[in-house]
């Protein structure tokens, strides 16, 4: 301590105590950084040191470099010596911003402002990116410069600051956003905020709105100077771009000031926000909020007798009506009814026209008809709008005559029909099956004006046929729409759609290839202003679901490529299934495709893609590629429940044997899964179970091998069931008893199972059978049943050996015939089998007499030579 107050007292300072002690603990803090550097260092490797060493050193040389250059510069003031590799526009660049004999005060020579803007606009755009691009001729003209006053008008400073405001989505915290706003030379008056705002929301630029209100707003010399016209005009914009909630934030912070508080000109543009969006609670609460007194805690309270309450009046009434129709809250047009009766005001045409649009969409058409009588009472003008609303209660009603007269008696009122109601009428006529009555009305539709373009129209009333089932006046409207107009894409898109859901592939398949044909000329078809057909993903999905309807896979394939390559993504939450059938059908590559594509691009694939490619990995026998699955399946933002995986699995049954799923156990439980979370905790309980049911009717199967005899009942085509009784001491209660969860320590009790083989799902072709085909079938069967050395005494267990032949990789299909025709075999020869009917057994005593084995026998021979179908095995013996 006295070391450190001798030292300052050479130096003229006169230390306290308290300085003394901050300085020897920060003396105290440097000597122990030393001595950790020090022991860091002797821990090094002999190569870490050298490191260390070599930075060191180079920093040494950097210090005394940085000396050198600064001496040699104040001897010479040559801006080239020590400096060798910079370019000499930047040499220039720094000589122009360095000089200082041709600038002083405010006199700047206007030919060196050329000679920077030159060299702005050659190597250095990257300063000016986000300034204002002045007019050539500017530096022409004698103008005094000033960096306030860039903009020769006010009204010119607004608009170029609303151009560089939109142009970019900027928040008030950023900085760019305050250079810009500070660049401008604005005073931000009340007048100007105005301009801007207006400005931005003609653009739809609401949130740049926000930030310039709250830029601005947040300045301490603005703080005091808020206008609530400016706030008001801020809802307009808000409820413009319908943003009720944004709305409502700022007419909550106009509710806390006195000089914010909303007049009616505010709850008139938040109540007809909120009505827009259907926003009714908000609503109601508003109207309470309007009679009701400001609180005590308001900001700026000066005025003792102020008293801002507000009665809603009809605007704001009419918003409830409009808030009423997508909530479907019919009982709430009598409830304002009955509020403008006590408020003493009267309904107008909009407010009339409002509740038959609710009437409407709550499907009460008698109510509809009511206030339009109504309507006509009281004298009101009755628009086209509302014979709009009268059309579609017809329509919906089912009164198409009742709605064509509601048009004729409009006109005859001299009512000025608009596009609208004619519309209207056209897609309830081509609702109901009568297009050509439709093709008149589309004649005073051409004659409108305001109306949309004929494309839109005509597929309106393409779409409206098909709604209605009639398919043929879809191709009619389609091909008289030609004759007036060229088909845009949605025509095409309506089409597409029309020819996948009726089995119409041939149709959509040429409509789909003369949309994207090219020629020498362009296109086959133009759009209205004669630019060539573009198919977007609405096109590529359409026909991709009519190949998927039709099972044309290939030409699935060739439509998938071409949208890939047209850079279209298809809609994963409508038309996942299409990928995932065309997987099944052997396109495994597009899935794994899409599946790519969607996590490039940062999106979650749906779930159904997970799965399947997780049977085809199974399929495959591809284990770690479904572990990989199944760990980023873990990690997804959805979850499959046991009972889930088990249906999955169930249905792959013809796919995926048991002893695969015991294969992805074993690599499940072999692996650093993610076994914590919910998805593969649930797929390992479901193998567990799968796999346990399995063993247990093994074993059942074996403990209940005994003398039984065997049912063949004949199913549907060529399905074929066998039903295996045991016969020895078995009531025909218990015969009718399933198999399930065996207690093998308990006595087994006779059960009846049923083993079914699906003879559809093996793969039939067309080629000839040779004349000895089933005896050598029936010697194969014979050479396999007696391989498994059982008595011959004893019938077959059918349950057991379909099991082995569910686990088994090598036989499928095969023995599965073999052990058919063998029984047949054995009941024609030894007459043994007691043949029954497959029917409701409730009570098991119901029984009929069925064809015996060898007329089935003979029926399988005689449906095999008509329509060629042979069995798997039959393919190889053709081949050699």
């Amino acid at each position: 301590m006295e070391k450190i107050k001798q030292k300052l007292l050479k130096h003229g300072v006169f230390p306290t105590p308290k300085i003394l002690r901050s300085i020897r603990k920060k003396e105290i803090q440097k000597h122990n950084r030393k001595q950790a550097k020090i022991q860091s260092q002797a821990q090094l490797s002999p190569s870490q040191q050298q490191a260390l060493a070599e930075e060191q050193h180079f920093q040494t040389l950097k210090r005394e470099f940085k000396m050198f250059r600064r001496a040699v510069a104040a001897k010479s003031g040559d801006p080239l010596v020590g400096k060798p590799w910079e370019r000499i526009e930047r040499l220039k660049f720094r000589q122009l911003a360095s000089e200082s004999k041709e600038f002083a005060g405010d006199n700047l020579k206007r030919e060196n402002l050329r000679e920077l803007k030159e060299m702005f606009e050659k190597d250095l755009n990257w300063v000016l990116d986000d300034d204002v691009q002045l007019g050539s001729d500017y530096f022409a003209k004698n103008v005094e410069w000033h960096p306030e006053k860039r903009w020769r008008s006010e009204a010119e400073a607004i608009r170029v600051l609303v151009d560089r405001l939109s142009e970019r989505e900027m928040t008030a915290k950023n900085w760019k956003f305050v250079r810009i706003m500070n660049q401008s030379g604005l005073m931000f008056t009340e007048g100007q905020m105005l301009k801007l705002l207006k400005g931005l929301g003609d653009k739809g630029s609401w949130r740049q709105a926000m930030s310039v209100l709250d830029w601005v707003y947040g300045l301490k010399d603005k703080r005091d100077l808020k206008s609530r016209f400016v706030y008001t005009k801020l809802l307009a914009i808000l409820g413009k771009a319908g943003r009720p909630h944004e709305a409502l934030r700022i007419f909550n912070l106009m509710l806390e000031d006195c000089n914010l508080y909303p007049d009616i000109a505010a709850y008139h543009s938040v109540a007809v926000t909120l009505g827009q969006v259907g926003l009714l609670k908000e609503l109601v609460k508003l109207i309470e909020r309007m009679r009701q007194k400001p609180s005590k805690r308001i900001k700026n309270m000066h005025r003792k007798n102020w008293d801002p309450v507000l009665e809603p009046d009809l605007v704001v009434y009419n918003a409830v009506l409009n808030a009423c129709v997508p909530s479907h809250q019919w009982k709430g047009v009598f409830w304002v009814f009955k509020q403008l009766r006590k408020s003493g005001l009267k309904p107008s045409a909009a407010t009339y026209g409002l509740a038959m649009e609710v009437m409407l969409q709550s499907g009460k058409y008698d109510l509809v008809h009511e206030f339009f009588r109504k309507m006509a009472k009281s004298g009101e003008a009755i628009g086209a709008l509302t014979y709009k609303v009268l059309v579609r209660a017809f329509w919906e009603e089912g009164k198409i005559n009742e709605a064509v007269a509601a048009v004729r008696n409009m006109e005859q009122r001299g009512v000025v029909g608009t596009a609208s109601v004619y519309y209207e009428l056209a897609c309830c006529l081509c609702n109901n099956g009568r297009w050509q009555d439709a093709m008149l009305v589309v004649e005073k539709i051409k004659s409108l004006r305001h109306s949309k373009p004929l494309e839109i129209t005509f597929t309106g009333l393409i779409i409206s046929s098909m709604d209605g089932g009639h398919i043929d006046d879809c191709i009619s409207i389609f091909q008289h729409m030609k004759d007036h107009c060229e088909p845009n894409i949605g025509t095409v898109n309506a089409m597409l759609k029309v020819y996948s859901r009726n089995d119409m592939f041939s149709k959509a398949k040429e409509l789909f290839e003369e949309t994207t044909r090219a020629n020498s000329s362009g296109y086959t078809f133009l759009s209205g202003d004669g630019a060539p057909l573009k198919p977007d993903e609405y096109t590529y999905s359409s026909m991709l679901e009519a190949s998927a309807t039709a099972h044309q896979w290939e030409y699935f394939e060739y439509v998938y490529k071409g949208m890939a390559l047209s850079g279209c993504q298809l809609d994963q939450t409508k038309h996942a299934w299409l990928l995932v059938e065309a997987s099944r059908a052997g396109k495994c590559h597009l899935l794994e495709h899409a599946f790519d594509s969607l996590l490039e691009a940062g999106e979650i694939p749906h779930p159904l893609f997970f799965t399947e490619m997780l049977i085809q990995a199974i399929v495959q026998s591809n284990y770690e590629k479904a572990v990989a699955l199944i760990n980023a399946m873990a990690y997804a933002p959805f979850h499959i429940t046991e009972r889930q995986w088990t249906e999955l699995f169930e249905s792959n049954e013809d796919r995926i044997s048991r002893d695969k799923l015991e294969k992805l156990l074993n690599a499940l439980c072999n692996c650093n899964a993610a076994s914590s979370e919910i998805t593969v905790s649930n797929l390992s309980r479901a193998l567990h179970a799968l796999c346990r049911s399995e063993k247990e009717r093994d074993l059942s199967s074996s403990a209940h091998f005994g003398s039984q005899a065997i049912d063949i009942s004949p199913l549907h085509g060529i399905h074929e069931a066998f039903d295996v009784k045991e016969t020895e001491n078995v009531p025909s209660s218990s015969a009718s008893m399933m198999f399930e969860n065996a207690d093998l320590g308990a006595d087994p009790l006779p059960q009846k199972t049923d083993v079914a083989v699906d003879i559809d799902s093996i793969n039939h072709s067309s080629l000839s059978r040779q004349a000895d085909a089933d005896t050598e079938m029936f010697s194969k069967a014979l050479s396999y049943i007696h391989s498994n050395d059982r008595p011959s005494n004893l019938c077959i267990d059918m349950e057991g050996l379909a099991d082995d032949w569910a686990s088994s990789e090598h036989s499928d299909y095969l023995d599965k015939e073999l052990a058919a025709l063998y029984l047949s075999k054995q009941s024609q020869d030894n007459d043994v089998v007691d043949l029954q009917k497959s029917m409701n057994r409730v009570g098991g005593s119901r029984r009929s007499e069925l064809p015996s084995a060898s007329e089935i026998l003979e029926a399988w021979k005689e449906s095999r030579e008509k329509d060629g179908i042979f069995f798997p095995f039959e393919h190889g013996k053709k081949s050699l």
